[in-house]
């Protein structure tokens, strides 16, 4: 799937477990802007992903791929609006392998 949005998602198998990682990084556009910007970028981003979901099937591993990172990004939003995320460091997600979440991760991959 390729979105442009505020960050980049990579997919990658975790060293610690036997799951996968999601790991967020901020682009440097992003990064850029202020506050108020971000929090606005943010929404169009979700608003986008929302357009898009409902037009994946149901059944879709996009689709569940991209309802994940729209939760994601709804439960950065309030703290990204508030500038209190220190938008230069990545964020780690965590999959374990036995995680509903797993179904939808092929291998590793780059999600923008």
């Amino acid at each position: 799937m390729q979105i442009d949005g505020p960050f980049r998602v990579t997919v990658v198998e975790s060293q610690d477990t036997l799951g996968h990682e999601l790991r967020l990084e901020f682009t440097e556009a992003f990064r850029a802007l202020a506050v108020a910007d971000q929090a606005g970028a943010m929404r169009r981003y979700l608003a986008e992903l929302q357009r898009m979901i409902l037009d994946e099937p149901q059944d879709s591993a996009e689709r569940r791929g991209m309802l994940t990172i729209q939760q994601v990004a709804a439960e950065l939003l309030p703290h990204i609006a508030a500038g209190e995320i220190p938008l230069g460091e990545n964020i780690v997600i965590r999959i374990a392998p036995n995680s509903p979440m797993a179904r939808f991760i092929p291998g590793d991959r780059t999600i923008n």
